[in-house]
């Protein structure tokens, strides 16, 4: 483990690295470890996928052969060119609280590059972006592409950096930012995958989906799985912060135990109160999280979600400071443009934080809960289910802080309120810091 002023970054003990790597890895050095290999067939490939179980890493966990399969059926069958497809790697990182796009682009570009040259021979794309908002990414990749002169197996790449946005991370969003437009998520249908980037099927694909599509090439699907559980295979990279540590990412098999984790990360389980997960967008989980395995099926039976592998810890942080700070953002962070996200995150902002300083009524409560679920499903992306998340988790996950709170009897928020703009944010990231 290695440990600087701004992150912590390490490999879960024992565990031979697949992502994580000591500073930035050239193209050299990344053919030398057998990167780059000929896609002779990628009909096999996408068997091998599909054997893999590979999820995907942005938060939805999909699995990335259906995504491959349905895109390329999609673009045979478009009748718009020789191939009919597009494929995007999506490196905007809209989760403030989220850290490992943003270190794979800056340090791992090659992977993030072979991943995507394998899914656009997978889907018979004959363009691919790199889609990003961090400038440092941005050069890493830049650089990285410099070091292709022959490109990627005939597959145009084009870099394209847009401002950092809570939403500009969205499918819809980038395929717009593609096509002219600004970083906004539009109405669905169509999906991208039915009519992205110049109304082709679009496969859009988080960065750290394509490097662990990179390491399946090299390894195979049962390599690929000798790590992590039979329905969360392989390994993830996790942001942890809270708990009065600096923030760490870690590369960790799926179905570790949290309180393995918390030794790892130096925090003692009895002061664990509970978890922000998924980056903001899954909600709370009290302090059973402590007895939980980190992989998809473990965490959903809590009625929560790993998302993007964000995880804050909470001790002292009340939890309903943190909700209130949570909704907060999300009304400043929300597109604008549909009405029931515009008004509906700033309703429950309100309620939360009227909570938190002791000046909710039971009536506030009953419309914030009843919000939390008639809110679900509307608008033009994600971000008001990602606001009604983090409500109901509040109060179904603790409903005794939340009584204490309309009697404002809460310790912790009397003796100074946890208040942030981007809560848990974690700001940047020294390449080569990891130790392996």
């Amino acid at each position: 483990m290695t440990m600087t002023a701004d992150l912590t970054v390490a490999v879960w003990p024992g565990m031979t690295p697949r992502l994580l790597r000591d500073g930035l890895q050239t193209h050299a050095d990344y053919q030398h470890a057998g990167g780059y290999g000929p896609l002779t067939d990628p009909e096999q490939l996408l068997a091998e996928v599909q054997a893999s179980g590979l999820l995907g890493r942005g938060g939805a966990a999909f699995p990335l052969a259906v995504k491959l399969r349905t895109v390329r059926d999609n673009g045979r069958n478009a009748g718009t060119g020789p191939t009919g497809a597009v494929v995007i790697a999506n490196g905007e990182e809209g989760e403030p609280a989220s850290i490992k796009d943003r270190w794979l682009l800056r340090n791992r570009p090659h992977a993030v590059l072979d991943g995507l040259r394998l899914a656009a021979g997978i889907v018979g794309a004959d363009r691919a972006v790199v889609y990003v908002s961090d400038l440092q990414a941005a050069q890493s990749v830049e650089h990285a592409l410099s070091e292709l002169p022959g490109g990627l197996d005939g597959v145009a790449v084009e870099l394209l950096t847009v401002a950092p946005g809570y939403v500009a991370g969205e499918e819809s969003a980038a395929v717009h930012v593609v096509n002219g437009g600004p970083a906004k998520p539009t109405d669905k249908p169509p999906r991208p995958f039915e009519e992205g980037v110049d109304g082709k099927p679009t496969l859009i694909s988080n960065v750290e989906t394509l490097a662990q599509l990179a390491y399946l090439n090299q390894h195979g699907a049962q390599k690929f799985r000798e790590l992590g559980t039979e329905h969360s295979p392989g390994t993830f990279l996790a942001t942890i912060t809270g708990a009065g540590r600096a923030p760490a990412l870690y590369e960790l098999p799926y179905g570790v135990a949290f309180a393995d984790l918390l030794t790892l990360h130096g925090v003692s389980a009895d002061d664990v109160r509970g978890a922000l997960m998924g980056g903001y967008f899954a909600g709370l989980v009290n302090h059973g999280i402590v007895g939980a395995t980190l992989d998809h099926e473990s965490v959903r039976a809590l009625g929560s979600a790993l998302g993007c592998g964000a995880i804050a810890i909470l001790t002292d942080d009340c939890p309903v400071a943190v909700v209130a700070s949570v909704l907060a953002y999300f009304d400043r962070e929300n597109a604008g443009q549909c009405g029931s996200c515009f008004n509906g995150t700033a309703a429950m902002a309100a309620v939360a934080t009227g909570l938190r300083d002791g000046l909710a009524t039971q009536e506030d409560l009953q419309r914030l809960e009843r919000w939390s679920v008639v809110l679900r499903g509307r608008g033009a992306c994600a971000t008001l289910d990602g606001a009604a998340n983090v409500a109901a988790s509040l109060l179904a996950q603790f409903p005794d802080l939340v009584q204490r709170h309309l009697e404002n009897d809460c310790q912790a928020c009397g003796s100074g309120a946890f208040v942030a703009e981007r809560p848990y944010e974690v700001e940047s990231v020294e390449a080569g810091v990891v130790a392996v």
